[in-house]
């Protein structure tokens, strides 16, 4: 593992590269130490202070795991889709965020990757992923549900579809898709929405997924996009519209 001392590249981020690279390669694997911090401050030639950064880069992404004691150290982490999930939902919200993505190309990607699991949701699903669809939808129509409320309802909703396809591969990919670019369009639309559509389209959604039909899933997903767009392109309109400050 070496790093490139005239790189204008934080050291410690390269560090963490190099052993980030190491573990993808195989060089080390799964519940191996790695030298202590004086052995990498030498290997790498830099103080101890700039390898314990290193460190906290990659035990912040799940990469290696601390133990205390006479056998403590820093090993090498097994990464799990459950420990990768939350980073997943996070770089996704914040390149929605900051790179000024459109709502149709979000939508038309959010849409896009949820109908690609209809036909594994509608094979593989299971009665609790029926029980937690059904029961977000009687959650939906509760009178006096906030629209904060009703959001997270949403997207529980569909992440029970998501991971009604029995694809962790797929329900990693997703989560940025449901759980990032859900809450933003609901955020968006939600004040022109009607909750009965919604409720409506979820229902035919849970009843297509219980009698084993993607097909149908897939054609109240299309429904749900266009009106979402609709919905979005209404809201624009009447911002566009309104009078604007002297």
């Amino acid at each position: 593992m070496k790093i490139d001392p005239d790189n204008p590249a934080d050291l410690s981020a390269q560090i963490a590269g190099a052993i980030r690279d190491a573990i993808m390669s195989g060089a080390l694997i799964v519940g191996d130490r790695l030298p202590s911090e004086a052995e990498l401050a030498e290997q790498f030639a830099v103080s101890r202070p700039t390898v314990r950064e290193a460190l906290k880069r990659l035990a912040a992404q799940s990469l290696i795991r601390t133990q205390r004691g006479a056998f403590g150290g820093a090993f090498i982490h097994r990464l799990s889709y459950r420990d990768a999930h939350a980073q997943q939902i996070t770089t996704s919200t914040l390149l929605l965020g900051m790179n000024d993505v459109s709502f149709d190309t979000a939508c038309e990607a959010r849409f896009a990757m949820e109908r690609a699991c209809a036909m594994l949701a509608a094979l593989r699903r299971s009665p609790d992923h029926l029980a937690t669809m059904r029961a977000e939808i009687t959650r939906q129509g509760q009178p006096g549900l906030t629209d904060e409320a009703f959001c997270a309802s949403d997207v529980a909703f569909h992440r029970a579809l998501v991971d009604a396809a029995g694809n962790p591969v797929l329900s990693y990919q997703l989560a940025g898709a449901v759980e990032a670019m859900q809450p933003l369009m609901n955020m968006i639309t939600f004040s022109a929405r009607s909750r009965g559509a919604i409720i409506a389209l979820h229902s035919r959604i849970a009843d297509a997924a219980q009698a084993r039909d993607g097909a149908l899933i897939i054609a109240a997903l299309e429904e749900l996009e266009h009106d979402t767009r609709q919905l979005a392109q209404s809201v624009f309109n009447a911002r566009a519209a309104r009078p604007k400050p002297a």
